[in-house]
């Protein structure tokens, strides 16, 4: 038995759900089809609880019926050998939320996660890869832009970096989502929640996005995706969205030719443009705004403006 392809292609029901009743199996696929709407959870929930519900196969569990406290914090311990704290919480948060799930349909009497304490984990700086504005310069500009793929990549990246886009959030545009307003170019982004985000483009970044529409003629096909793949033989954009995976090794190409050694990846963009805005005297709340940032707390995770004073500062090591 597999799950429905909303879950992943041809993915395999776990066998401890598939030993419980009908009801305990349909009140598994009903949590992720149903509880949890963010696809990028989703997959990361089920990963998480399908190597659980593996392991407790392996040490004698009959069904998902029969799990204990004492199973979920073995496997949690066995986790933290192995994994990062923040992967590992976020297990422990897919299993909670799962036997939460099938507590209130009535399928378990409790859940046998809700005592399990994770390890302990305190960040004040985030671990992305942030590039120096002239890296960034020098990535833009080392972009071809004699062909539709290198108008779209640069676009892509200037995106990220002077309107502090997600990833995700970029490649759902549609060309609708860049629009005039007040005379000025706006984008619009779709971020985590649902939320809609509109702001308006930096020169640079507008300058980027006309050469982008005006130079692969997409600008006429305002309901289709902004960012789109390269048909196969015709170096012409198609009409199918870039996937993330895609735009994660364009980013990895891109910077190996620009000659950058700093290992990056797409949220690099965001913490790049957030720093460099800060450094240049922005201000954290209006940088919180400008990310749809819930928290200033959060926008600090971007800020790497410690990272010059903590190298000044060893370079006065002198021996």
């Amino acid at each position: 038995m597999t799950l429905p392809a909303l879950l992943g292609p041809a993915v395999p029901m776990p066998a401890l759900v598939a030993a419980a009743d009908e009801r305990a199996r349909l009140r598994f696929l009903e949590f992720f089809a149903s509880a949890i709407r963010n696809q990028h959870t989703r997959r990361a929930y089920l990963h998480a609880v399908s190597d659980f519900l593996a392991w407790c196969e392996t040490v004698g569990v009959a069904s998902i019926t029969a799990v204990q406290p004492l199973h979920v914090a073995s496997w949690i311990e066995l986790q933290t050998r192995e994994r990062s704290a923040p992967t590992v919480k976020l297990r422990l948060a897919a299993i909670r939320h799962l036997f939460d799930w099938l507590v209130t349909g009535q399928v378990v009497p409790t859940n046998p996660a809700a005592s399990v304490r994770g390890p302990s984990h305190s960040v004040r700086k985030g671990k992305t890869p942030v590039l120096d504005p002239a890296e960034a310069r020098q990535l833009l500009d080392s972009i071809d832009v004699s062909t539709p793929i290198g108008l779209r990549d640069r676009a892509l990246i200037a995106l990220m970096v002077y309107s502090f886009a997600r990833i995700g959030a970029a490649l759902a545009m549609r060309v609708e989502d860049v629009f005039i307003q007040n005379r000025r170019l706006w984008v619009r982004l779709r971020e985590k929640g649902g939320k809609r985000h509109e702001m308006p483009c930096h020169h640079t970044l507008e300058a980027y996005l006309h050469a982008y529409l005006e130079g692969t003629g997409i600008g006429e096909d305002p309901k289709g995706p902004l960012f789109r793949t390269i048909g196969r033989g015709t170096g012409r954009l198609s009409r199918t969205a870039l996937p993330q995976a895609n735009a994660y090794l364009m980013v990895q190409r891109r910077t190996l030719a620009a000659g950058i050694g700093t290992r990056i990846g797409n949220h690099s963009f965001r913490a790049t443009g957030i720093t460099a805005y800060l450094k240049n005297g922005g201000t954290l709340e209006n940088a919180a705004a400008m990310a749809n940032h819930a928290s200033t707390r959060t926008t600090q995770l971007y800020d790497r403006r410690q990272d010059e004073i903590s190298l000044d500062e060893v370079e006065r090591i002198r021996v």
